[in-house]
C-alpha cells in the first residue's frame, strides 16, 4: 500500500508542476466524421459486401496474410518486454541521460500495453452488447441483424482486430509523426483485411479503426498531463518527449 501511495503522490506532483493548456477539442470533429462514415458504410457498402462475401481465392489469401497483425497478443507481449527491459536498464544504468532514456522506454511499454489492452477489452464488451451478426450469417440475418449476447457469431461491430490496429498505428503516429502517412495506409490495409477474409463488414472496420485511434489519442493526452512519454505542445497536443529516431545532419 505504501508503494501505491508513493506513486500517487509522485503523479500528483508531476501534474501540479506541469500545467499546460487543455487538449484541443478536435476529437469532436473526429467523432462526427467517423460516425458519418460508419453510417454511410452501413447504408451503402455493407449489404453488397455481405452478399458477395464468397470472394476469390487471391483476395481471401491476401487478407489472411495480413490479418494476423491485428491480433493483440504479440503487441501486448512486446509491450511488457519493453516495460521490463526499460526498468532493468534504468536500474543498471549509471549516467543520468542513460537512466532517463531507459525510463522513457519503460513508459512507452506501459503506454502501448494500456492502449491496446484497454481499447481491446472495451471493444469486446461493446460488440457483445451490440450483437451484430457477422457476414457469415448474412443469408439468415442480413447486414442489419442484431442479437445481443448471442455468442461470437454476433460480435461483428466494432471489429476487435481493427480496434487493435487503430490503437497501434495511432500510437506510432504520435511517437513517429514523420511516418504518419505510411502508418495510415498500413492501418487501412490491416483493418480492411478483415473484410477480405469475410469476418467483418466495412462499417465494423471503420468503427474499430476510429475507436482504437481515438483511445490511443485519449490515453496520450492523459500521459502528457504527467509528462509520461508525451508532453503537450503550445496547442495542447501530445508530442514525444524524446526523438526516437536520429535527426538528419545539417551540412
Amino acid at each position: 500500500m505504501k508503494g501505491i501511495e508513493r506513486i500517487k503522490i509522485w503523479l500528483k506532483r508531476r501534474r501540479d508542476l506541469n500545467q499546460h493548456p487543455p487538449a484541443p477539442h478536435y476529437w469532436q470533429i473526429f467523432a462526427i466524421v467517423a460516425a458519418n462514415l460508419v453510417i454511410l458504410s452501413f447504408l451503402i457498402f455493407d449489404e453488397p459486401v455481405g452478399a458477395s462475401r464468397h470472394r476469390d481465392i487471391f483476395t481471401r489469401s491476401l487478407g489472411k496474410m495480413i490479418t494476423d497483425f491485428g491480433s493483440s497478443g504479440w503487441i501486448l507481449t512486446a509491450s511488457v518486454m519493453l516495460l521490463l527491459t526499460g526498468f532493468a536498464s534504468y536500474r543498471l544504468s549509471r549516467g543520468g541521460k542513460q537512466r532517463f532514456r531507459a525510463l522513457y522506454i519503460a513508459q512507452i511499454g506501459a503506454y502501448s500495453f494500456l492502449a491496446v489492452a484497454l481499447s481491446g477489452l472495451s471493444a469486446n464488451l461493446i460488440k457483445r452488447v451490440i450483437g451484430r451478426a457477422r457476414p457469415g450469417q448474412f443469408d439468415d440475418w442480413g447486414s442489419f441483424g442484431f442479437s445481443p449476447f448471442a455468442g461470437s457469431r454476433f460480435e461483428s461491430f466494432p471489429s476487435g482486430h481493427a480496434t487493435t490496429v487503430g490503437a497501434i498505428f495511432m500510437m506510432l503516429i504520435l511517437l513517429l509523426p514523420r511516418f504518419r502517412l505510411a502508418f495510415i495506409l498500413l492501418a487501412l490495409w490491416m483493418g480492411f483485411s478483415r473484410v477480405m477474409v469475410g469476418a467483418h463488414y466495412p462499417s465494423d472496420v471503420i468503427a474499430g479503426l476510429a475507436y482504437g485511434a481515438w483511445f490511443s489519442l485519449l490515453l496520450a493526452n492523459i500521459f502528457a498531463r504527467y509528462r509520461l512519454v508525451f508532453m503537450p505542445d503550445a496547442k495542447g497536443w501530445p508530442t514525444p518527449r524524446l526523438t526516437l529516431l536520429p535527426t538528419k545532419a545539417v551540412a
